[in-house]
């Protein structure tokens, strides 16, 4: 407990920006992911080839590996200013693009369950491929997917420490400031693990409640 109480401003500084870097992330990753889904299942071939190209090189990338690409690669290139891409901008982009590619298959495969004729109804009726999926197709998708979905927000806001390398995320500027100050790092990497519980366990219940409340008979 002293570990804790004698440096709470930094388990506390950790904690909010874990939780910005996560907030952040997970509506980028939302949007990005739901419009993937709706390319691969676009009509037009073109669409559909560079979204599974996308899906396809970000799932079997490691993030560990995009994160060095953002944080130390992509700077290189000089695209956008170097003063204005920090390490948490590379950290928010990297788990952004990685994470919105398992978003993406999660929405897909829910649209995969919506019945065929639900579409040939909203085309009988006029409407165009992009109205289609949103006012039918996708609120009946997101109704189904919604525990995987949840699953892979818990897996980004663990994937969050991955930032700690980049000295962004909470883990890894905790123990090389416990450490340089003497304190006993592995009770403070234990106060870390805690904090994710209190983050995790939220969401769960949120899963449980939406999953009976939007549960969907096959």
């Amino acid at each position: 407990m002293d570990v804790l109480v004698n440096n709470l401003p930094l388990f506390l500084s950790g904690f909010f920006t874990t939780i910005k870097l996560f907030l952040i992330s997970a509506v980028g990753s939302l949007v990005l992911g739901t419009i993937l889904a709706m390319l691969r299942v676009s009509p037009v071939p073109v669409f559909r080839a560079a979204a599974t190209v996308y899906v396809t090189l970000l799932r079997n990338t490691p993030l560990t590996l995009v994160f060095f690409f953002f944080a130390f690669a992509f700077p290189l290139l000089k695209i956008v200013s170097p003063d204005s891409f920090s390490y948490f901008v590379a950290a928010i982009t990297a788990l952004i693009l990685y994470t919105s590619a398992f978003i993406c298959e999660v929405v897909r495969s829910g649209i995969n369950t919506v019945p065929v004729g639900q579409a040939e109804a909203s085309r009988a009726l006029g409407l165009s491929f992009g109205q289609m999926l949103s006012n039918v197709v996708l609120p009946q998708a997101l109704r189904s997917v919604v525990p995987p979905l949840v699953s892979t927000l818990i897996a980004l806001l663990k994937n969050t420490t991955i930032a700690a390398g980049f000295s962004v995320a909470e883990a890894g500027a905790i123990r090389s400031t416990l450490s340089e100050r003497g304190a006993d790092t592995m009770v403070g990497l234990l106060w870390v693990a805690l904090f994710f519980v209190v983050l995790v366990i939220p969401m769960t219940l949120l899963q449980r409640s939406l999953e009976k409340r939007w549960s969907v008979a096959r």
